[in-house]
C-alpha cells in the first residue's frame, strides 16, 4: 500500500455512527480512516489526508509498470517470429 492509499481501520453501523460522530471524527485523526455502513459504505478521513491525496502527482500506468516490474527472475519471452494467425484479423483486407 502506498502513502496515498487509505484503508479503513474500523467499520461502524450507520445507527451507531449517527450517535457517535464526534468520536468517529477523533478516531479518523488518531487511528486512521473510519468506514460507515456496509451496503452503502462511506469512509471518513481527515481533510489534510484528502488534500494530500488529491494534490499528489499521479504517475502514468506505464511508469508504474516499469517501476514495479519483477526483478531478479529469469522470465522467458515468447518467440515473436512465428507464423501464427493474428486473432481478429480480417483476411479480406489487403
Amino acid at each position: 500500500m502506498n502513502q496515498h492509499e487509505v484503508k479503513p481501520t474500523r467499520v461502524w453501523k450507520l445507527s451507531k455512527a449517527k450517535a457517535r460522530l464526534s468520536e468517529i471524527l477523533r478516531l479518523s485523526e488518531e487511528e486512521g480512516p473510519q468506514r460507515i455502513g456496509t451496503r452503502r459504505a462511506f469512509v471518513v478521513i481527515p481533510e489534510r489526508v484528502w488534500r494530500e491525496r488529491k494534490e499528489a502527482p499521479r504517475k502514468a500506468l506505464g511508469q508504474w509498470l516499469l517501476n514495479n516490474i519483477p526483478r531478479g527472475t529469469n522470465l522467458t519471452t515468447p518467440d515473436r517470429n512465428t507464423n501464427r494467425k493474428t486473432p481478429f484479423a480480417d483476411d479480406d483486407v489487403a
